[in-house]
């Protein structure tokens, strides 16, 4: 027998693998030297905002087709996008106009179209809102099956919205002419008005949808908070006259005039409305209706985007 022949029963002996040239590296350090990332992992804001802007068709055909679908089912269709929003003024103008006298301080030539602007701006907001809540967890096929920046849902949302109101302004318009309130100067001042309320609600849709995304049920909460700050900004009442009718601390009637939705309200009805005069606006309204749109703005769109890669999980 060769002296080379291993012996029956002795152990095979393997040879030794050369050393790894990764061995004694981390996680982190192995994904950088192969240029690896996580997957689904949040982008930079610069980089977010450039994904958003190339979606921007994806967000406005989403948006149409969602405004068209919306009352598919219904036999007057797209008439409902104007009538639900002026229904729901003749039942306001009939509860609070008639029986309840929320007229006072109002000229009554002019508390038609002040109800009618009051009633289409708020629902402008609380419609944004509403579908905020849902834009993720009412979305999760969609959420789970495509990649895209997930804010495109709640711009989209509040972009629908938006052209919803278009649709309810030419009512309003026909309101405006019927009372005598013609076309003037101050006409043009609803463009920026609208466009700061945009904002406004899209950064109010975003916290919302992120909150919404972590807690469905958020979403039957929802129409019961946005009751009360309708009746807490004046839709069908003028804000000044009733917080002097009940003698209202300082602080209160601040907190109550400038809260967001009656500035914005307050906005519009000055540029529509002839008899509506800067004696019902609280003063530096502008500033104000500026300054609540850069601020939930900007901090809805980070604090959305924080989360973006928790979207559609768990």
């Amino acid at each position: 027998m060769s002296d080379t022949t291993q012996e029956k029963g002795a152990p095979v002996s393997t040879p030794t693998p050369p050393p790894s040239p990764d061995e004694g590296l981390s996680r982190s350090e192995l994904a950088a030297k192969y240029g690896l990332t996580v997957s689904g992992a949040r982008p930079g804001l610069p980089a977010y905002l450039r994904a958003l802007w190339g979606r921007r068709h994806f967000i406005l055909a989403f948006s149409r087709a969602k405004l068209t679908a919306q009352y598919s089912q219904a036999k007057l269709g797209q008439l409902w996008q104007v009538a639900t929003p002026l229904l729901n003024a003749l039942v306001y103008f009939f509860i609070f106009g008639v029986l309840l006298g929320a007229r006072k301080g109002i000229d009554k030539d002019i508390y038609v179209p002040f109800l009618v602007t009051g009633v289409f701006i708020f629902s402008f907001t609380q419609s944004s809102v509403q579908a905020g809540v849902r834009a993720i967890s009412g979305n999760l096929g969609l959420v789970r099956a495509l990649h895209f920046p997930r804010a495109s849902l709640p711009i989209s949302f509040s972009l629908q919205q938006l052209q919803q109101l278009l649709y309810s302004m030419i009512v309003l318009v026909v309101i405006l002419f019927a009372t005598g309130c013609w076309p003037n100067l101050r006409w043009p001042l609803v463009i920026p008005a609208l466009v700061l309320q945009f904002v406004f609600n899209t950064g109010l849709a975003m916290i919302f949808a992120r909150a919404g995304a972590k807690t469905p049920d958020l979403a039957q909460l929802m129409p019961f908070v946005m009751r009360t700050w309708m009746y807490a900004s004046g839709v069908m009442f003028s804000l000044s006259v009733k917080l002097e009718d009940i003698n209202a601390p300082g602080w209160v009637a601040d907190v109550l005039q400038w809260n967001p939705a009656a500035v914005y309200m307050d906005l519009v009805r000055y540029s529509l409305i002839e008899g509506y005069g800067s004696g019902y606006l609280p003063p530096h309204v502008w500033a104000f209706a500026l300054g609540w749109a850069v601020v939930i703005g900007v901090f809805g769109f980070v604090y959305f985007w924080k989360a973006e890669e928790r979207y559609g999980r768990g």
